[in-house]
Parts: structure tokens; sequence; C-alpha cells
């Protein structure tokens, strides 16, 4: 160890005892730490060249993540910025002086790579003054306009390596909840956070969902109306759509009844079951014992030409709901239809609310005692 570098660990450890942290300058110190970040860059990148990582018999990046402590992502991005500090004195001179940070530095070291020979349209001044004007996502815009500009078959290449990045993973867990994992180019991912964020805005001052919640909901409801225009495509000559078994006595949330079961088997709630039906297609099933006998033909609850006639009234971007409920049989007819967006539609089910009339409207009454919920993820516990 270097004795340079044993003075740099104590006086770090001088500070963190001593120093009086309420008081600390947050400015200085991160101008400190990133001019730090800058030498660790150079270090890995010396390091590589003299072929250190072929000694562990790892690539470079493996060796950097590892002798670092962290990602190959990470290792990667400090690779890059060591090795174009070389190629950007004064950008490398910014950020040893304070003047820009790190995360600056590294975009506009990552332009170069990107750029190669061309990085000599890079005027270095230009870029040190956009670096203290712009946030970083302003200037890594910046940079894909430079690309656009330097190397057009190189930003084109980049884009359709994005493109095949693209994924989405759907993954049902043990208690039956859903997780979405997705990448998308950058023309697929505006188009998807448009169509998100027109239905995820909150709806009035009782609003109580998170902004995560209201785009997750705004996804589902999407989902249903594709599914419910009847533009997707069909499958064996059928609309895609959710399948769900029950009972007379699991439909109507009889004490005993049988679960009711999504077509994974998965057990849902009868007040689920409930609201689906407000806008479902039924067709009975007889059986005897466990053998199907007869199979009837499916009818909807609320007919097309009712449903054209609610949208005609409301937005399209709404679900019909009986007031009273179909399961408990109230009639398909418009007066006792009311269309509910998708998170109302919900509320009055297994939220347990409920909408009656009064007068010439109707009026929402919530449940009488609403219990506080903390948001948890998905199969984790609350201490104890």
């Amino acid at each position: 160890m270097s004795l340079e570098l044993q003075a740099l660990e104590d006086a770090a450890r001088d500070f963190e005892r001593e120093a009086d942290l309420d008081f600390v300058d947050p400015r200085r110190l991160s101008a400190v730490i990133d001019r730090l970040q800058g030498a660790l860059c150079t270090v890995v990148s010396r390091a590589r060249k003299h072929g250190d990582h072929l000694l562990a018999g790892q690539s470079a990046c493996s060796w950097v993540a590892s002798q670092c402590q962290m990602s190959k992502t990470t290792a990667a991005d400090r690779l890059c910025v060591g090795d174009q500090l070389s190629n950007l004195p004064k950008i490398a001179e910014a950020l040893s002086s304070g003047q820009i940070g790190y995360q600056a530095t590294a975009v506009i070291c990552h332009l170069s790579e990107q750029v190669g020979e061309k990085r000599e349209y890079i005027d270095e001044n230009d870029w040190i003054g956009f670096a203290q004007r712009f946030s970083i996502k302003d200037l890594r815009y910046l940079t894909y306009e430079a690309r656009v500009l330097w190397d057009v078959e190189g930003f084109e290449g980049k884009v359709e390596q994005d493109y095949e990045l693209r994924s989405l993973d759907i993954s049902e867990t043990s208690g039956g909840i859903y997780r979405l994992d997705a990448w998308l180019d950058p023309a697929g991912g505006a188009a998807f956070k448009t169509a998100i964020d027109s239905l995820s805005q909150p709806l009035g001052a009782h609003d109580r969902r998170t902004a995560k919640q209201r785009r997750a909901d705004a996804l589902v409801e999407a989902m249903h109306h594709a599914m419910g225009a009847g533009t997707l495509p069909r499958r064996n000559g059928v609309r895609p759509h959710i399948s769900i078994s029950t009972t007379i006595e699991g439909l109507k949330g009889e004490l005993g009844a049988a679960a009711s079961k999504l077509e994974s088997g998965m057990p849902i709630s009868s007040k689920t079951v409930q609201r689906l039906a407000c806008d479902g297609a039924l067709h009975r099933i007889l059986k005897a014992g466990s053998v199907v006998v007869d199979v009837g033909r499916a009818t909807r609850s609320v007919s097309p030409s009712q449903w054209r006639a609610l949208k005609a009234r409301h937005s399209n971007m709404t679900s019909p709901h009986h007031l009273e409920f179909w399961a408990h049989g109230g009639r398909s007819d418009l007066p006792n239809l009311l269309p509910l967006c998708y998170y109302h539609h919900r509320l009055v089910h297994e939220g347990r609310w409920q909408v009656i009339r009064a007068g010439e409207g109707v009026k929402f009454i919530p449940p009488e005692r609403v219990i506080p919920r903390r948001a948890r993820g998905p199969g984790r516990r609350w201490a104890a």
C-alpha cells in the first residue's frame, strides 16, 4: 500500500470521526468524492493496460467489479471514463477542480467512446459549460443529438441494439400476484408511458392511491378495454377474455359456497366475480358429479345495445356497474346501470363502498370503518 493511499485513508477516517456532519457543505463533499471517483477510473484503466486482470484469469470488467465490489455495469462505466479522460484533458481538469461532477463527466466520456475518432468534434470548453448548466438527463439528451450530427450510422446502430434488448417477463408469485419486468425501446416506452399517463391521473381529493398504484390500475384498465373493444386477435375464434368458474352460490357470495376460480385454478373472491359479472359473457355448465353434461350458449349480462347507449352518454373508458348487483337479481337495464372507471368499480365491489340512488343522481357511501393499510411488497411480512 502506497504512503499516499494510507494518508488518504487516514484523512477519511479522521473526517468521519471529527467532522460535525450537520455543518458540512454537501456540494464540497460531493466534489471531493467525485474527484476520487475520477482517480479510481484512471487507476482501473491503467491496471487493465498493465494486464492485471489477465493474472486473475478474468475479463477487465469482471476483475474491476470483483476488486471494487461493484456491479459489472458500474465497472464498465469506470473503465470507460478512465480510458477517455486521457483523450479529454480539459474535462479531466474540470472534474479534478470540482467544476463539474462525476456523472456529467461520465456522460461526456461515453459520448467520446461512442463517436471514436470523431471525438475531435467535441469542444471541451462547450461541454464543460453544458455540464454546469444542464441536468444529467438533459446533458444525456445533448449527447444523443451530437451523435445524430456526427455519427448517424453509429447512432442508428445503437437504436437497433436498444430495440433488440426489448423484453417483457410476466410471472405469477406463489400468492397469485403477478409481477412484470420489462425493457422497452425509446419509442415503444414513450407510447406505453403516454397511454398509462392518460389513465393514471388522480381522481379527485379522495383518491389516496400512490402514483405506482394508479399506474398499475391504469395498465389493468387499458387491458380490459382492449379486450372489450374486440380489436385484439382472436384465439380459436374467440376474443381474448378472462375465464372464471363459479357456482350460483359462489356468484351470490353465499356463506360456505365453493371458491370461484380463474382459468389457472387460482381462487378469487366472490366480490371480484360479481364485479366482473357486471359486463361479462356468461354461460351455463351442467355437471353430473365431475362430468360435464351440458354447456349453454354464452350471453352478456349487458347487451351490446345497452353498452353503446352507456358509451354515448359517458366516456368510453368506463365499465357498466349494476346499482342493484346483477348477482343479487339486479336488472341489466339502463336505469340500473352506472358507468364507473376501473378504480371506482373495484371500490364498490371489493372496497365495500355503496352506490345508491339520490333523486336524479347517485350517492357514494364509504364503508363504515376504513382500516388504514400499509404498503408492502409481495411475499414480505410485517415485522413482529
